[in-house]
């Protein structure tokens, strides 16, 4: 594996850890629509500062949010380009999905019509059959 590939699939790794854990997803969620602190997203838990701030490294490490600096406050925020390389990998992934299922269901179809034309020679050839034999 090249190098560039191998650091861009360890920085993916560290993203979906990060995101596993559903109190790390409801900051992100939170971070979302907007800056804010390590006490305002502490509020809907019932955690502690040091642990909320456990989980904030976890985000920080992984790329998903930094410190920005206001004054004296330090609030986390976003980093939207990380989460735009978590879409645009996710986006491969479902767009090559969903040429699969089209490729399938171009299939099923053509079975399906198969069958149906089968189906209509058979009952055609049963009739023809029961009528030259009745005359």
């Amino acid at each position: 594996m090249k190098p560039a590939v191998a650091e861009a699939e360890t920085s993916l790794d560290a993203v979906f850890a990060a995101l596993a854990d559903p109190t790390r997803r409801a900051i992100v969620e939170r971070l979302s629509k907007g800056r804010a602190t390590v006490m305002e997203l502490a509020e809907p838990f019932e955690l502690s500062q040091p642990a909320i701030s456990k989980h904030l490294k976890v985000l920080e490490r992984a790329g998903l949010i930094s410190q920005a600096r206001d004054a004296q406050r330090r609030p986390r925020q976003l980093e939207p380009q990380r989460i735009k390389q978590l879409s645009d990998w996710i986006e491969k992934y479902r767009a090559n999905l969903e040429a699969s299922y089209e490729r399938l269901e171009h299939y099923l179809q053509k079975l399906q019509a198969a069958e149906e034309a089968q189906r209509a020679g058979s009952e055609r050839h049963t009739k023809a059959a029961g009528q030259g034999g009745s005359s």
